[in-house]
């Protein structure tokens, strides 16, 4: 079977470029993100969010599974090269880097109407800390793949990919929760919110590898055991929501979750630095 595969690969080369395929729509996705987010400037109102901003959001998280996609597929196809490499760190500048900081910038911009231009040049500086992090963050990571040329289900600082979804997830169960978290209050923070994540994704607090984490519960009962536990909890969160606030909400738990992983990093870490936690159970957790 292995050797029918790849005499498959052999006679139709064009297979291997199924990877970098997969990674320019992740770019894509990134502008598409970028266009959107620039519409909000048109449609937005008092009381209503417009569909641009859920859709911005989307693209980025949609761009999240290209992202996924194009690693398996090149592992999968043996079509792993520098180039692909590369390509895949511009993509991930673009969708994971500029498309959250513009809209960030532009949401709050375009929902705080009392804006002064004074705040408005600080809300541009705490996004552009988040771009500029993000391009460092991307930075390093090559040159360690590449120096190193290995890989490992823990990342040094908080991946761009899990910041953008920090964001993303923040903003979209805002716009479909305005009861529970006003969109007026979150866009204060988040600005500040952007700055933070850049931050972290720039810093030696160890991240897990959570698309490899999830692919090696196949072959971890506990790991997988935890991943069915999330999904049934995914699901009854829902059911929850509109027990307590008669509507169904889906976007409540995935933000649950994204925010405890974001900041799960730096409180495990300073446990570890305090003696509260053991590095070795940290890393059996992991």
């Amino acid at each position: 079977m292995k050797q029918r595969f790849k005499n498959l690969l052999e006679r139709n080369q064009w297979i291997k470029g199924i990877p970098n395929s997969l990674t320019l729509c992740n770019s894509l996705c990134g502008f598409a993100s970028i266009l959107l987010s620039f519409q909000i400037y048109k449609t937005v109102n008092h009381g209503s969010i417009p569909v641009f901003l859920l859709w911005s959001c989307f693209m980025i998280l949609f761009a999240m599974v290209f992202d996924a996609l194009d690693g398996f597929a090149a592992r999968l196809l043996n079509a792993g090269s520098m180039h692909g490499l590369q390509m895949d760190s511009l993509a991930d500048m673009v969708t994971f880097g500029a498309a959250p900081a513009a809209m960030a910038v532009a949401l709050t911009d375009a929902v705080d109407t009392d804006i002064s231009r004074n705040y408005f040049i600080v809300i541009c500086i705490l996004c552009g800390v988040y771009l500029g992090c993000a391009a460092l963050r991307l930075a390093t990571y090559n040159v360690h793949a590449i120096l190193e040329k290995k890989s490992s289900e823990r990342f040094s600082g908080l991946p761009s990919p899990g910041a953008a979804a920090a964001l993303c997830s923040l903003v979209v169960f805002s716009a479909t929760a305005q009861d529970i978290l006003p969109l007026d209050c979150v866009v204060k923070v988040l600005p500040y919110y952007a700055a933070v994540l850049g931050l972290l994704m720039v810093s030696r607090i160890p991240y897990m590898h959570f698309a490899k984490w999830i692919v090696s519960c196949k072959r971890n009962k506990r790991r997988l055991a935890f991943l069915l536990f999330l999904f049934a909890a995914w699901a009854v969160s829902g059911f929850a929501y509109h027990f307590f606030f008669g509507k169904y909400n889906w976007y409540a738990f995935p933000a649950l979750v994204i925010n405890i992983y974001v900041f799960w990093g730096p409180i495990a870490y300073f446990a570890v630095k305090m003696g509260i936690l053991s590095s070795v159970r940290l890393e059996e957790n992991a």
